[in-house]
């Protein structure tokens, strides 16, 4: 079993591309005419004040959503395959009612991966999620920050190629936050590429190797992540970092 993507194969579904993306809910334009492109390797993070836009983009991206305008295409040679090459995990990830181990075999079960890889593949994301001991426990029981650590778990199991993190340490404690980096960390290394939104500019410092920053859902900065944070282009960029810009 591969850690992580095959990132010596030449079939891969990046980049992924956005072109004059916008989208529409209620009568108001959430997302606003964004064009940008990720690709491979670098660890992106979507930052911006509440209400900017960063899960819908993620979404959109994901393709939980269908843009109201512009096209949103996956470029590279495998992008036939893209729904089974990404995958999200969510602010508060939902738990199926069986165990732990179970929900990691369902997962593995939908991506249609052969029942005889299953139960080493479940072990080894176990191990690596620190929730060896866990296996046969029900998920719904485990604490929020053990619930997240079995959603990288469950998707790492798939090998994803992108993945997508919706805010995954919001309602953690310092600890847990630090467990779920860990894990994170580990995933970019063994080939993913790491799409993820926060609110936390610490925890941005730590992660990103490039921001996107939006704002009232237009996207106004895509920057190495050294260079947004010593001299952000733009002036609510850095009204951003001081804390100076809610909305």
């Amino acid at each position: 079993m591969r850690d992580g993507p095959d990132m010596g194969s030449t079939s891969t579904i990046l980049p992924l591309r956005l072109e004059s993306v916008s989208y529409e809910a209620g009568g108001k334009r959430l997302i606003d005419d964004v064009s940008l492109t990720l690709a491979a390797g670098a660890r992106t993070v979507i930052l911006g004040p509440n209400g900017a836009g960063k899960s819908l983009l993620m979404r959109l991206c994901h393709g939980l959503i269908v843009p109201s305008a512009g096209r949103i295409d996956w470029l590279g040679a495998g992008s036939a395959e893209s729904r089974q090459r990404q995958a999200m995990v969510f602010q508060r990830p939902v738990m199926l009612r069986r165990s732990v181990a179970a929900n990691i075999a369902y997962a593995l079960k939908l991506r249609r991966v052969p029942r005889s890889e299953r139960a080493g593949r479940i072990a080894r994301m176990l191990e690596r999620t620190g929730l060896g001991s866990f296996a046969g426990q029900p998920a719904r029981r485990l604490s929020g920050g053990e619930q997240q650590r079995l959603a990288l778990a469950r998707a790492w199991a798939t090998e994803p190629e992108m993945l997508f993190l919706d805010e995954p340490t919001a309602s953690l404690d310092p600890a847990a936050t630090s467990a779920v980096e860990d894990i994170v960390a580990q995933m970019h290394a063994a080939g993913a590429k790491i799409v993820m939104t926060t609110h936390d500019l610490a925890q941005a410092r730590r992660i990103a190797d490039e921001i996107v920053f939006l704002h009232r859902g237009r996207l106004l900065e895509q920057l190495p992540a050294d260079a947004f944070f010593a001299e952000p282009a733009t002036k609510e960029a850095a009204a951003f970092i001081a804390g100076r810009l809610h909305w």
